[in-house]
């Protein structure tokens, strides 16, 4: 039959970019990132497969950026988590800066603070005052590094410091020449001492010329066999994408001379919101190194954060060689050490970045946990032993700390899976479907009511006072019924004869049927007290092991015309299960 030509039909939208309109803002003033020509890049072919080194540099660039800088204390207790977290290179401070970083350094090295394993990294402006105060700092040390900058970027030299290229390229000459010279007259025998060097800000400065500089300095150190060099390439302000920033890692990684004794170390900050990939995707790019701060510390937007990064690659199956496993302590730690706090949606070490509220998210997880239950008992294995799969968590959160309670939690928003995992996973209720569909509506009710979070506990507290009568010794009973004791006896043709003691509406009553089952035969001996009731459903499992494990049972009826469930829990099946029908039938009766 042909449809009206009067009906009213949508327009079909055609071209999306009609309903955009000019924003007004003042894009002239603003230039675009120089691209990168490599027709033959191969970083998008690569994957990271093992950790790169990673330096931390929460001392330094993560400590300059606070509002309220670290006192010796907190600058202390930061630097004992991150060797316990294993970090083996760590950037320190700026010694030359003034006598609170000289004195932290030179602290932690008298104090024997410095595992024998570690290096620790000293930065330092190309002045020679400033050269010898550095290197001075690390009289003693047993692996120290400094690390000496100067701004090779076009703004810097025409605003800043008003030098030529060969100017500039000769600062950072000389300065390297100097570190040399303060590290031979200084240091001694005892120290293991290494150098590194950053043409600010790289992602600023023309490729060739950083490229011309690097080589200079490289020509002073003499990298060689057992003589590394780092040289730090800094996105000290991000400005281009994730992928230019990895084309110009790999053409400096193939146009270095020396390359094989040479750390090319990439130093991203986050000004795009694109420090993570860009770190990764410069590692893929021939990058050996990583430096950042914990949860992205630093300068304006931050530091590339080294949790995420390390995280990443665990989530892969890669070792990140740095123990993430207790992860609230870390966040702890941190928002101590820097008067900070970490964003509750902070990737892996949020408070709520394992927590579902959506009632579809909250129904996959559930599943996923059945999913890899049965999964791991056909392999008789134990789920830690299997591959990880559970929808919307990228990894197990008990592998950093977290415990399970968290995962779930309920609101308005939220469903009847959620609310399921919540019962399972606190108090081992495993509910049938669809009586998690007729509670889930129950707290639906509660949470359109009172508005908020639905806690477990409050979960649990509505679960008990809809499902479960409360002792009959109480004040806070519920329900016409209380069962006090149970006897059946098998005929040989089947027939099961129950008879039952309760309490019935507050008298003390015999109850007797007979049936083809004890649960059957109950609901003929409720006929005397005009109970109609009809099984529809019936399920039961242990709530755990051994001789004195308790069964929940699960009862749906029909009860004078309505569709309940009711649940039982006992050491005795057959006494769950009269309990379970008890449940549904006071429940028809509120």
């Amino acid at each position: 039959m042909s449809q009206s030509p009067f009906v009213s039909r949508p327009t079909p939208i055609t071209n999306a970019t009609q309903l955009q309109k000019p924003s007004g803002m003042p894009i002239h003033k603003y230039g675009r990132y120089e691209q990168v020509r490599i027709p033959d890049r191969t970083w998008p072919e690569q994957r990271i497969t093992k950790a790169p080194r990673w330096l931390s540099t929460d001392l330094r660039d993560g400590n300059q950026a606070l509002i309220d800088p670290m006192s010796p204390a907190r600058k202390r207790e930061m630097f004992d988590l991150l060797v316990r977290m294993g970090y083996k290179e760590i950037e320190v401070g700026f010694p030359s800066s003034g006598e609170t970083d000289f004195a932290f350094v030179r602290s932690i090295i008298e104090e024997g603070a410095i595992p024998d394993d570690v290096t620790i990294s000293v930065l330092t402006q190309a002045r020679e005052d400033l050269i010898e105060r550095t290197v001075e700092s690390l009289v003693g040390a047993k692996r120290a590094t400094v690390h000496l900058y100067n701004a090779t970027a076009p703004t810097f030299r025409r605003v800043v410091f008003r030098g030529s290229k060969e100017q500039i390229k000769q600062i950072a000459v000389d300065g390297t020449r100097l570190v040399m010279e303060y590290a031979e007259k200084l240091l001694d025998e005892r120290t293991v001492f290494g150098y590194q060097y950053s043409p600010e800000i790289f992602t600023d400065t023309e490729l060739d010329f950083a490229l011309e500089v690097c080589e200079a300095v490289c020509d002073v150190w003499q990298p060689g066999p057992g003589r590394e060099i780092i040289l730090n390439l800094p996105a000290t302000v991000e400005r281009s994408t994730p992928s230019t920033h990895a084309d110009r890692f790999e053409w400096m990684s193939r146009n270095l001379t020396r390359r094989e004794h040479i750390c090319v170390s990439v130093h991203p900050h986050n000004d795009r919101g694109t420090a993570v990939a860009a770190a990764e995707l410069a590692i893929m790019a021939g990058a050996d190194r990583i430096e950042g701060c914990l949860f992205g510390q630093g300068e304006r937007t931050g530091n590339v954060d080294l949790v995420t990064l390390g995280m990443n690659l665990f989530s892969q199956g890669v070792d990140p060689q740095i123990d993430f496993s207790q992860i609230d302590e870390i966040r702890r730690t941190s928002e101590y050490c820097n008067q900070m706090e970490v964003h509750p949606r902070h990737p892996y070490a949020g408070d709520l970045v394992y927590t579902a509220f959506s009632g579809s998210h909250q129904d996959a997880i559930k599943k996923g946990f059945d999913a890899m239950e049965a999964d791991a008992a056909a392999q008789g294995k134990t789920v830690d032993d299997i591959e990880w799969a559970v929808p919307y968590l990228p990894i197990d959160p008990k592998d950093v700390g977290r415990s399970y309670e968290a995962v779930i939690r309920v609101n308005s928003q939220s469903g009847k899976g959620g609310i399921a995992y919540v019962l399972k996973n606190d108090h081992k209720l495993d509910l049938p479907r669809r009586m998690q569909i007729e509670f889930s509506k129950i707290i639906q009710q509660k949470t359109d009511t009172e508005g908020g979070e639905v806690t477990p506990a409050a979960i649990w507290s509505v679960f008990q006072d809809e499902y479960l009568p409360s002792p009959d010794d109480t004040a806070a009973r519920w329900g016409r019924i209380q069962l006090r004791s149970g006897q059946t006896t098998s005929d040989t043709d089947g027939t099961d004869t129950l008879t039952v003691e309760a309490v019935v509406d507050g008298a003390e009553t015999v109850l007797s049927g007979s049936g083809n089952g004890p649960i059957s035969a109950f609901f003929a001996a409720l006929q005397a007290i005009g109970v109609d009731a009809r099984l529809l459903d019936y399920q039961e499992h242990t709530m755990s092991e051994g001789a004195s494990a308790q069964a929940a049972s699960y009862i749906e009826c029909a009860i004078d015309g309505q569709v309940l469930w009711g649940i039982g829990i006992d050491a005795n099946t057959t006494r769950a299960s009269l309990k379970a029908v008890i449940s549904a039938v006071n429940r028809s009766a509120r």
